[in-house]
């Protein structure tokens, strides 16, 4: 039931409006079984990604790193695991209690991507990974991404994307539209979630409509790799001045 419906009723799903207590509410559904799912839909891909993503970063022994849309912090691993500086931060306070249940070294805050609680320059790079369509306005979510971010930091965004080659898209739309829910009525906690995960991809800008998007939010130097024959984009971007000292 979506939040036009009862209002002590917990939403099942969220709509593409992406009211934010609808959005939280759904992945604090899903938060348990979470991560397995998700391995399993990606066909063990995510394992990959997220080694893309801290390649993609390139961050300097000491360097600091803010990872939004953090769930249960498992974007996280591979910069505490090279021994980097990492904070999480996620809007749904349900990922947030599993990723502290199973990881509980790691540093996770509650927040919303569009009103950081961290001040100006406070982080040398910023990650967000499969959570950037989630926010209800992705346009301030970036302009806050800027904020955070020291002058010459990087923004590493990983997301769902569009496949390059038309063949590959009607095989990928159909994956969508069919597999993928059957597979999460079978792995899921909350498989009515993954209507809303499908119906959000298909809706998503391509790869250059969300490089477009960075440079309006005032990032510089955009520019994408496409991973998995672009299922998924990997787009890079700084910050643009100069760190003094």
């Amino acid at each position: 039931m979506s939040r036009r419906g009862r209002a002590d009723a917990v939403p099942t799903r969220a709509d593409l409006d992406k009211a934010p207590t609808d959005v939280a509410a759904m992945f604090d559904g899903v938060a348990d079984r979470y991560d397995r799912t998700n391995s399993l839909l990606s066909l063990g891909s995510d394992r990959r990604w997220r080694g893309e993503v801290y390649r993609a970063v390139d961050l300097r022994p000491g360097g600091r790193v803010l990872d939004l849309a953090t769930g249960t912090g498992t974007s996280m691993l591979p910069f505490v695991r090279a021994g980097r500086q990492a904070v999480g931060c996620d809007f749904s306070r349900g990922m947030l209690a599993v990723g502290k249940r199973l990881r509980p070294e790691l540093p996770m805050v509650a927040g919303d991507a569009t009103r950081l609680p961290f001040a100006d320059a406070a982080f040398d790079a910023v990650t967000i990974s499969f959570g950037l369509r989630n926010v209800v306005d992705p346009d301030a979510a970036l302009t806050e991404m800027l904020r955070v971010t020291r002058p010459s930091g990087r923004l590493v965004v990983c997301e769902f994307s569009h496949p390059t080659r038309a063949p590959l898209r009607r095989v990928y739309d159909g994956y969508l539209v069919r597999v993928l829910p059957a597979l999460a009525r079978r792995a899921a906690s909350n498989p009515e979630a993954y209507d809303y995960l499908a119906e959000s991809i298909r809706a998503w800008p391509d790869q250059a409509g969300l490089a477009a998007r960075l440079e309006g939010a005032g990032w510089t130097g955009v520019e994408w790799k496409d991973l998995t024959f672009g299922i998924v984009a990997l787009h890079r971007a700084t910050r643009p001045g100069t760190t003094l000292g």
